[in-house]
């Protein structure tokens, strides 16, 4: 029996969520005779954390779905055993990267994979807190339709149960490593008020995640793509596409890695940063691993605490340590794309070495370019005025502590990699 984790981090409250990834989960067991174990990370106060538990409590015994709702306390205790098994240099400095203080995108991913080992997973499989099932005549739409059964699978098994298959023959006997879909709805990133407001400046600041030396028309394109999912048409049938998925089709709210690919690389744990969960999806794309990009598109929508004046200035420092994390990520992601299929080893494994001597050689680029991407935030926010203006002016003081924080980040992750085989094989033998 295929044994999968069925993955939702969440820091918010989002019982209606609990309740709707155990249909999923449910649907997963009984339509393809998976093993789900549903794993929840909840990061939450107390008081939500409590009715987050209630929900869970009373969610229906299903045959084949095992329910795990973890507080950051359970998760810690795991992690400190495990870090302990692996024998690692820095215990303390490895468990900051995993269970960082701060909000992490990545490192709540990382937490699920290591879990998912411990579990005996196959795959993760992962949902977001802030999004929500389509409907199909009544009945709700779940991605895990396409995410199963061919992760792991040589790409030409699973070629008759798509809609079209777009690969090289070379890529044909590789194993499909990542299943996606996007989203609907609301922008993945909260800055539509900033289009509402100025177009000029929404292009210009939205702009600032293209690499420097991108073309006018380029930058154009990328601001019309960027954030805006699969747009607002609704799901009506299923179509899907064995391929190298494109990084711009999928989002991680909809997300399924084989654990070839997680076991081997990690996330990047930096904090406060939006799109630092991303990387995996590039590195399966460039690495020249098969995926299923299918249609069944999750429905994003915004939770009210980002409308508040703390959930704004959080939300868009988050933005900002995004653009500064690309001048190293580009850098990374065109070295990937160049290596191809040397990136796998003669297993069709992700080589773990490349990838760090690729984040270490970005450290040493010049940071003269983010300063520049602060410099053109700086006058775009102030322009705006308002709430805008007065982020800018907090955003100038602690300009220098950004440049270095978006350079550590890169660092913590090479750092990371390399401790990520001694973890996983510790998770492995500490089990759950």
């Amino acid at each position: 029996m295929n044994r999968i984790c069925l993955s939702l981090p969440t820091n918010r409250a989002c019982p209606a969520t609990i309740t709707a990834i155990h249909r999923e989960a449910a649907y997963a067991a009984e339509h393809f005779g998976a093993d789900v174990q549903l794993l929840i990370l909840d990061s939450c106060d107390d008081a939500t954390r409590a009715e987050h538990a209630r929900v869970t409590a009373a969610l229906p015994q299903t045959p084949n779905v095992t329910v795990h709702h973890l507080d950051e306390r359970r998760q810690r205790a795991f992690l400190r055993r495990v870090i302990a098994r692996a024998g690692l240099p820095e215990p303390d400095r490895t468990l900051g990267l995993l269970l960082p203080p701060g909000v992490s995108y990545g490192s709540c991913t990382d937490r699920a994979f290591l879990l998912a080992t411990a579990l005996g997973c196959d795959s993760v499989h992962r949902r977001d807190s802030d999004s929500t099932y389509q409907l199909l005549v009544g009945k709700p739409v779940f991605p895990v339709h396409h995410e199963l059964p061919w992760l792991g699978s040589p790409a030409a098994q699973a070629s008759a149960s798509v809609t079209r298959t777009d690969l090289a023959p070379a890529h044909t006997e590789r194993p499909v490593s990542m299943a996606g879909a996007s989203f609907i709805g609301e922008l993945s990133v909260d800055i539509a008020d900033i289009r509402l407001r100025d177009e000029a400046v929404y292009h210009d600041v939205v702009g600032l995640w293209a690499p420097a030396d991108a073309s006018p028309e380029d930058r154009r394109r990328l601001v019309e793509e960027s954030f805006t999912g699969a747009g607002t048409a609704p799901f009506t049938g299923d179509d899907s596409t064995l391929t190298l998925v494109d990084p711009m089709r999928v989002d991680m709210c909809n997300i399924a890695f084989h654990h070839d690919v997680y076991e081997r690389i990690p996330l990047p744990p930096a904090t406060d940063t939006i799109g630092s969960d991303y990387f995996l999806i590039h590195l399966v794309h460039d690495a020249t691993l098969p995926g299923i990009l299918h249609n069944r598109h999750i429905e994003n929508f915004y939770t009210p605490e980002r409308r508040t004046d703390a959930g704004f200035l959080a939300y868009q420092t988050r933005f900002v340590k995004f653009l500064l994390s690309m001048l190293y990520f580009h850098h990374v992601y065109d070295r990937m794309a160049a290596e191809g299929a040397g990136l796998l080893d003669d297993r069709q494994h992700v080589r773990a070495d490349r990838i760090v001597e690729f984040l270490r050689e970005s450290t040493a680029l010049d940071r003269a370019a983010n300063g520049w991407r602060l410099d053109r935030v700086d006058t775009a926010y102030r322009k705006l005025g308002g709430r805008y203006e007065e982020f800018a002016e907090q955003l100038a003081g602690r300009r220098e502590q950004l440049l270095a924080e978006a350079c550590r980040d890169i660092e913590d992750f090479a750092l990371l990699i390399e401790a990520w085989p001694h973890l996983v094989e510790a998770a492995g033998h500490e089990g759950w």
